[in-house]
């Protein structure tokens, strides 16, 4: 039920009916902490990509560079550690639904919006065809849409085996360490081989999401957790991975930031898993303390923040330089990262108050919709 007065109050961002959520809390600090790197390199790339001098301000890559490795890989270890919950209290048919309507809706919907502003531009229905096509079989050709494709598939294939052919966690832990050597394998050796590549590298950090989550329900490992006598050694660890991997990727070559990944698969999976079980760690913290709050409401929205991000800066971008007149690159960079993650929090819930969830889920989301339904705005 709605409280009263939550029907006379509507922050726009919608952060009471989270925070007041039953939720698994440090998930949504560990998403929004996430999303908020991803947005970094995001809003870096955007500039660069069109034609902006960032090469005369190294610090910005630098720092992008060294916070690179292990963000996706923690996207899908959280990813997994829903899985056994959801198969439990919905059943397989009813989980595939909810994937569909969490990240293949939204990868059609938001795709097709990509390839229509594109289309306007280009006039060109075959290329708008094979664009289209792409999304499924070859999505890293088009961006950041690559990672729902990957999780969806990811999510779909681990779950039939696990229901259907009683495969367990740890069975499929192994199968995705064979399958991250064989994606090593392919990376390495420059072998095209489209969304199979990235299903082949990241299944492995699903399955071990879906293998740790037991721990995060005992007393004794969460309270190592939330040690700080833990954390700091290892965050020094991370920090010494961290500034190892950057000395690589500064110099890729062609691979650039994505040298370790493609060109030193092990590495990557040390930097990786560091990196996630330092997030992880830090998040357990802020759950203890309640720090930083903002965060829970960012990973909140984090699917949608990522779905609508290149279009948001790409448009943020356009009206800072042409229109403004702007080009002092630290300025841009930063208004480009911070809207990058603010407008689409912003519109994913005006969209709900104005009736346009669809955009998002082909489900309404029943409890936030009502939320936001009954609330006036501030």
């Amino acid at each position: 039920m709605i409280s009263k007065a939550a029907k006379k109050n509507w922050d726009i961002f919608n952060s009471k009916f989270i925070l007041q959520e039953k939720r698994f809390i440090w998930l949504d600090y560990d998403k929004g902490i996430s999303i908020i790197l991803v947005a970094y390199g995001h809003s870096y790339f955007t500039l660069t990509d069109h034609g902006l001098n960032t090469s005369a301000f190294p610090l910005i890559n630098y720092i992008g560079t060294f916070l690179w490795g292990f963000r996706m890989p923690l996207f899908f270890i959280v990813s997994g550690t829903l899985l056994s919950n959801s198969l439990r209290k919905r059943g397989l048919g009813a989980y595939l639904i909810n994937r569909s309507n969490n990240i293949l809706y939204p990868l059609l919907i938001w795709g097709t919006v990509g390839i229509a502003l594109s289309f306007v531009k280009s006039r060109d229905v075959h290329e708008a065809v094979q664009t289209f096509v792409k999304l499924f079989i070859s999505p890293r050709e088009l961006g950041p849409l690559w990672y729902l494709n990957a999780l969806f598939f990811i999510g779909a294939i681990y779950s039939l085996l696990k229901a259907k052919a009683k495969i367990n966690s740890y069975l499929q832990l192994a199968i995705g360490a064979v399958f991250f050597i064989i994606a090593g394998y392919i990376t390495v050796n420059n072998i095209n081989m489209g969304m199979l590549t990235d299903v082949l590298e990241y299944y492995f950090f699903f399955a071990l999401g879906d293998n740790i989550l037991k721990l995060f329900f005992d007393p004794e490992y969460v309270k190592r957790l939330t040690s700080w006598k833990i954390f700091f050694p290892l965050f020094a660890v991370f920090l010494l991975v961290q500034y190892l991997c950057c000395q690589y990727n500064l110099n890729g070559g062609d691979d650039g930031i994505n040298f370790v990944q493609h060109k030193m698969p092990w590495l990557y999976m040390v930097e990786s898993l560091i990196g996630c079980a330092v997030s992880i760690s830090f998040s357990f913290l802020l759950q203890k303390y309640r720090w930083f709050k903002f965060l829970r409401i960012v990973g909140y929205h984090s699917l949608f923040i990522y779905i609508m991000q290149i279009i948001t800066m790409n448009a943020v971008r356009a009206i800072l330089v042409n229109a403004l007149h702007i080009t002092y690159v630290p300025a841009l960079f930063m208004a480009v990262w911070f809207l990058g993650v603010f407008i689409p929090i912003l519109v994913y819930n005006i969209c709900l108050k104005i009736n346009a969830w669809w955009l998002f889920t082909f489900k309404k989301p029943r409890q936030h919709y009502e939320f936001v339904q009954q609330a006036e705005l501030q």
